[in-house]
């Protein structure tokens, strides 16, 4: 019988769930409602962790359903929304079409296929449903995922290795992917959807902003800014809206 995952492990394979709520989630929100319409929705947060976006949701909709791999997370989660399942992304254990709204917040990098992982949030989304995905952009100059060095992982954020050569990145980083634009879309190929919205964006820096008030808002309208021009390429994030079609409009 394997032994449990240290939390060293844990971190590395799953990365943290959302532990509190600030700006940057705050942010993240208000783009979510730009792209989605939650009234009344049936959404599901697919990896869910602590339930914080489904709490965020509960304005909103009844309707909450979280899926969450690892069995405290979910445990927890279940004090936000009772429809919480322990579950692996690539076996979905939900009927075709039956989600309004499917939600994956920095997710995808993990699981062990995205390939298959993304495929079934378009199985079971509704036909005219969205999902809407954050995951890690390759051209952020941080991974803030940590690294294996010499076969131990050290958990922080370490410049440049997203600039390395894959040969090279995935060797210090093989617990943890992270997408170029066209990876990205890459995924979608012979799927059932549309590209409603592609973009990139910046984080929430709000521990900058807690230790340098007037520092961090600086970065941070800053940065917002950029996402307006090219330089937005160095985003923390993708930000990927899909809209499911039917199986006619995709045959076309």
């Amino acid at each position: 019988m394997s032994s449990p995952l240290r939390y060293s492990d844990k971190a590395a394979l799953r990365g943290e769930p959302g532990y509190v709520w600030r700006s940057g989630q705050e942010r993240r929100l208000r783009m979510i409602q730009q792209w989605v319409d939650l009234n009344n929705a049936v959404v599901l947060d697919n990896g869910c962790g602590l339930g914080t976006y489904l709490d965020a949701f509960a304005p909103f909709t009844p309707h909450r359903f979280g899926l969450e791999l690892e069995l405290d997370r979910a445990q927890k989660a279940l004090a936000v929304a009772p429809g919480i399942v322990q579950a692996m992304g690539e076996t979905l254990p939900f009927a075709s079409g039956s989600f309004d709204f499917v939600f994956s917040n920095e997710v995808i990098e993990h699981v062990v296929d995205d390939r298959l992982a993304l495929a079934e949030m378009v199985r079971v989304t509704k036909v005219n449903g969205r999902i809407l995905i954050f995951c890690p952009n390759r051209w952020y100059p941080v991974e803030q995922h940590g690294i294996y060095w010499r076969g131990r992982y050290k958990f922080g954020n370490i410049p440049l290795v997203n600039y390395l050569p894959d040969i090279l990145r995935n060797r210090l980083a093989p617990h943890v992917r992270t997408y170029t634009k066209r990876d990205l879309l890459g995924l979608l190929h012979g799927l059932p959807v549309r590209v409603v919205h592609h973009g990139r964006i910046f984080g929430g820096y709000d521990n900058i902003e807690r230790r340098w008030p007037k520092f961090g808002r600086f970065i941070k309208n800053s940065l917002y800014t950029a996402e307006k021009t090219p330089l937005a390429v160095l985003g923390i994030s993708h930000l990927l809206v899909l809209e499911k079609l039917a199986a006619s409009q995709h045959q076309r």
